[in-house]
């Protein structure tokens, strides 16, 4: 005679979804007709209780265990995050007068997921924390994901290092003495993807992604910023109209040109920089 116990759960997106999406445990006692009677037995039904609640046990600690694995965006795991990595801190920002006076801050791959489904997927079983306005653009047919894998090399720049003096400016004209000084506003997919990649970031860290806007429902147009406000890492939005005002010490990431630029076209950018 057998007896089943059958213990159905899924995985969700930990380590273990590469093998089990959907995971089945099938625990069985196996009797026979001779010992059927002696399981009556006080003391033998006590060993197949303990046995049983062993198994229970053991099987839920395998997915308290596939929970802890697969999220890696909770503040704890930050913390443990920035001992293994050590990741160098952040320098004092300084003025530039060129693309070559900032150092390349950090290189992404993107292209490694086939569509935003499985990267916004990826996301969630991180545990990483999606506001609603990114996780609404992440979901508009305008947000898509490079059919290629590639590096990208990020570069991050406050608006003071870029010349401006006063305490805010426009993302317009941030954005456009980023492109004098050679840099590129990078895809919309570098925003999830930094936020899945950087997993040691300080807390109190907030990176504007140079991207095109993205229009949410109702037309409002959005950028992503990369963050960590200290209750864990998150990915939200934030104004991305022209006029949208970005303040001096704003750190925003750009890509690194991959075409440099020509004698003329740096000389000609250097004296549009020079005093009146």
């Amino acid at each position: 005679m057998f007896i089943f116990l059958v213990l159905s759960f899924d995985f969700g997106g930990g380590p273990f979804s590469q093998c089990y999406r959907k995971s089945d445990f099938v625990m069985f006692i196996s009797t026979n007709r001779a010992n059927s009677k002696a399981c009556a037995d006080h003391s033998n039904a006590r060993r197949v209780s303990r046995c049983l609640m062993l198994s229970l046990l053991c099987v839920a600690s395998l997915v308290q265990l596939a929970r802890t694995a697969s999220a890696q965006c909770a503040a704890r795991d930050v913390r443990q995050n920035q001992l293994t990595f050590k990741s160098p801190s952040a320098q004092a920002p300084q003025p530039i007068k060129s693309a070559r006076d900032v150092a390349t801050w950090r290189t992404i791959a993107i292209g490694s997921f086939t569509d935003p489904i499985k990267l916004r997927n990826a996301l969630h079983g991180m545990g990483c924390n999606v506001g609603g306005q990114a996780a609404e653009i992440l979901a508009r047919p305008a947000f898509t994901v490079s059919s290629q894998k590639k590096d990208v090399e990020l570069v991050v720049v406050s608006p003071a290092q870029l010349g401006f003096t006063s305490d805010t400016t426009t993302l317009a004209d941030v954005y456009a003495r980023a492109r004098e000084f050679g840099f590129e506003l990078v895809a919309a997919e570098v925003g999830p993807q930094l936020r899945i990649q950087y997993l040691d970031q300080p807390m109190g860290e907030f990176l504007v992604i140079g991207m095109e806007p993205i229009k949410t429902w109702s037309g409002e147009p959005i950028i992503l910023n990369v963050a960590n406000g200290g209750a864990g890492l998150i990915l939200i939005g934030q104004d991305g109209r022209a006029e949208a005002g970005i303040p001096a010490t704003s750190r925003l990431v750009f890509a690194r040109s991959r075409q440099p630029l020509s004698s003329r076209e740096f000389v000609e950018q250097a004296a549009a920089r020079l005093p009146p």
